[in-house]
């Protein structure tokens, strides 16, 4: 006996008869029917999406990847596991006021885990981790695809799930050949996004789980299932935010394809007080209300967890990061949310233009409507009407469905960053569209099964779809090379975004990491210019203006940093330095003191603040900021190195070497402090000890003539002239031009020749 099938419709009941999918057939030219096997077939995906990216197996820390790995001593093993739970995704606390309250403790703890098994920032490891998990959601793409067009299927047994091979093998492959999954891959910071996504899947996949094939009436729904999908989808939360949409996907699923609802028909039903809306399946349908309380509890839950940890501070953002939302008018704000949102469709349209960030005027606000960007928010929202619309009232159950889970993977993972619930730190970001890009491949697919029906071409539509793939296997090949160093990185950026400050601030910064002063001067004016505001870029210049002795113009940039950002410590003390140097003692000593109001824990400043007082002759003063600087940062040689020498200087001997003791402790293996503390040593006749401290150095650092020199003046003191007159020339052959070796020298062989004559 077939039993009936309730909730099959708007509150009637469904005939049991078999439903079979058809985009599947209309995709056989693509797939004739030697289709692959499911295992082949996942294979052949999880293979095609290793090829594409694989070229960044090698590639470097770029990019955000400094902060949030390198820097980040939350990957360090002294730094306590707890730690992750308290901090954000850079590893600074989330209750503190300038933490970017991305809490993804999740990730960095795989990147802790690389970290470990790497045996330290080695790079390489990183990236293959990432390549595998893209590949391996690639391969997972074909069971959610299978899901997403197979629709339901009625047997004698009831209805389950049916699954379509030949559309998720293409929409699948169209996933994992996405040029905008690059930055994901390829830069390491993309692994929250992967993870997520990882995560994201299996929760709806365990959420599909829970309908199965049952003797009974309805729907056999297993409690089981749909908790594990929403405990699956708090774990794609904690690998990134984006993650918690997936119960929203997961009643969407539930409402549309496992209830079978037609949304136009409720609608209609409602607008025309239809009573028999009281008779409708979802309110009579006891099992799908609990799944729905279930996930609206989860998701409320996760929430408020959520809340709790990262405290009820928003994370601060500038106008430069975001200036659409910092906009005075609402109608401004509007047109240019609408407006990033196509560009986003674009991107995923026609990834060829891709850049590493889209702030600071890459792209310049829409502040008229007569502006003919206009022309692509009509074209965004036209097509997404007609997508509705067609999601709404086709009369192919099979068709309507696919394109509103296809509208549901594209617009439902976007949400968190379309600005609409809260303000974003991005205007683009390409990172974000690696699940939306899941219902870009759904519709896309169904676009060509659709055009397969309609038309007699057949060839020409597999031609286009085997000359979509190649392209963009292609574009991900090149797109991946710029990704493995910050130099083609930030440069690739420049035909896509020219107006973006901070694509040349970083191209200058590179260059002035490798030593290129000159060139870097000028992407640093060049971001300037585009920015005025942009205080980092004036910091940078100003350094290496201070550098090259431009001390003028270093201080006014200076200047201006601090007068736009007050609180911008780092610029507070490079303008006590330049202050320094043009003898404006008072002046720089102010500075340094406002870099330290505004970071207390500043050793650097402490640091140049005591070789101030140094110069001032205010030694008790020097001592006490170089202290402060140990204290803050125990490994600052240079810190307890001018301790050393300043105490050393004014005949403090005892204390010097006291000092230079408790230096070495902390850093054994510096030859800097080996050799001051060697002098000390040395002045007070601890000769021996001296002389171990000093080849000690020596070893670690042979070319350095000083140490050979004072070496000598050890042994001249010392009476072992032969070893003084060995390392006299030594250090001379290093350093020809150090007279004071070379006075020492003339003294000790004028003294070999005295006694060379009383001995005839």
């Amino acid at each position: 006996m077939i039993p009936n099938q309730h909730n099959a419709g708007a509150g009637g009941h469904q005939p049991a008869v078999f439903r079979m999918a058809v985009l599947d057939t209309d995709l056989d030219h693509i797939f004739p029917s030697s289709v692959l096997p499911p295992f082949w077939a996942k294979l052949v995906v999880g293979l095609v999406a290793i090829v594409c990216f694989a070229r960044s197996y090698d590639g470097d820390f770029v990019f955000d990847d400094s902060e949030a790995i390198v820097n980040n001593k939350d990957l360090q093993a002294e730094t306590p596991l707890g730690d992750l739970w308290h901090h954000d995704f850079w590893g600074s606390r989330l209750s503190s006021n300038t933490s970017h309250k991305s809490y993804r403790p999740l990730t960095v703890l795989t990147f802790r885990i690389n970290y470990y098994l790497s045996g330290g920032f080695h790079p390489v490891g990183f990236h293959v981790v990432n390549i595998l998990l893209h590949s391996g959601i690639s391969v997972l793409m074909v069971d959610v695809f299978s899901v997403l067009f197979g629709g339901l299927q009625y047997t004698s047994k009831g209805r389950r799930l049916h699954l379509a091979p030949r559309a998720s093998l293409l929409a699948a492959l169209l996933f994992a050949v996405h040029p905008v999954h690059t930055e994901c891959v390829a830069g390491v910071v993309g692994r929250a996004d992967l993870l997520c996504a990882l995560f994201f899947l299996l929760s709806f996949l365990g959420y599909c789980k829970a309908f199965r094939e049952s003797n009974k009436e309805g729907m056999y729904s297993s409690t089981f299932w749909v908790l594990l999908s929403i405990f699956l989808g708090a774990v794609a939360m904690l690998c990134k935010e984006q993650g918690i949409t997936v119960l929203g996907l997961n009643a969407v699923f539930d409402i549309l394809v496992i209830g079978k609802f037609n949304v136009l028909e409720i609608v209609q039903k409602v607008l025309h007080k239809d009573k028999s809306l009281e008779s409708l399946g979802m309110l009579r349908n006891g099992g799908l209300l609990f799944r729905m309380t279930l996930l609206t509890s989860g998701g409320a839950g996760m929430l408020y967890v959520r809340w709790r940890i990262m405290g009820t501070g928003p994370p601060a953002f500038t106008e430069v990061d975001n200036p659409a939302s910092f906009a005075d008018s609402m109608l401004v704000r509007a047109i240019n949310y609408n407006y990033y949102y196509s560009l986003n469709a674009w991107l995923l349209l026609c990834p060829w233009w891709l850049c590493f960030d889209w702030s600071m005027g890459c792209i310049p606000l829409i502040k008229s409507v007569s502006d003919w960007r206009v022309i692509a928010l009509a074209a965004l929202w036209f097509c997404l009407i007609g997508l509705i619309c067609q999601a709404l009232c086709s009369e192919d159950g099979h068709k309507r469905r696919i394109l509103t889970l296809g509208l549901g993977f594209l617009v439902i993972p976007f949400l968190p960053a379309s600005n609409l619930f809260f303000r974003v730190g991005f205007v683009v970001a390409e990172r974000v569209l690696y699940l939306p890009s899941i219902g870009y491949c759904v519709l896309l697919t169904f676009g060509f099964g659709a055009l397969s029906k309609h038309t007699k071409k057949k060839k020409l539509i597999a031609a286009v779809v085997l000359g979509i793939l190649l392209i963009n296997m292609l574009r991900c090949v090149v797109r991946s090379g710029q990704w493995r160093s910050e130099e083609q990185l930030f440069r690739s950026a420049l035909s896509v975004c020219p107006l973006n400050a901070k694509v040349h601030y970083n191209i200058g910064k590179n260059l002035a990491d490798k030593g290129n002063q000159t060139a870097a001067i000028r992407y640093y004016r060049e971001a300037v210019r585009l920015n005025p505001k942009y205080v980092h870029a004036m910091n940078n210049l100003g350094n290496i203006l201070k550098e090259r002795n431009e001390l003028q113009e270093a201080e006014e940039l200076l200047s201006l940093a601090v007068r736009i950002q007050p609180d911008f410590a780092a610029a507070w003390m490079n303008l006590g330095i330049v202050q320094n140097s043009l003898k404006r003692f008072e002046a720089a000593e102010q500075s340094y003191r406002m870099a330290i109001k505004h970071r207390r824990k500043y050793p650097d400043c402490y640091y140049n603040l005591g070789r101030l007082y140094a110069d001032l002759n205010r030694h008790v003063d020097a001592l006490n900021a170089w202290r402060n600087a140990t204290v803050l940062k125990p490994e600052h040689s240079l810190a307890w190195n001018n301790m050393i020498i300043l105490l050393d200087n004014t005949g403090n001997l005892a204390q010097a070497e006291a000092v230079g003791r408790e230096a070495l402790e902390l850093i054994p293996n510096d030859h800097s402090l080996m050799f001051s503390l060697a002098n000390v040593l040395g002045k007070s006749q601890k000769y021996k000890e001296s002389e171990a401290l000093f080849l000690k150095a020596i070893k670690a650092n042979p070319n350095a003539a000083s140490y050979h020199g004072n070496l000598a003046v050890l042994y001249h003191r010392w009476g072992h002239l032969d070893l003084a007159k060995k390392h006299y020339e030594i250090s001379l052959q290093l350093d020809p031009t150090a007279s004071g070796t070379k006075e020492n020298y003339g003294l000790l062989r004028r003294k070999l020749e005295l006694m060379q004559k009383k001995d005839v």
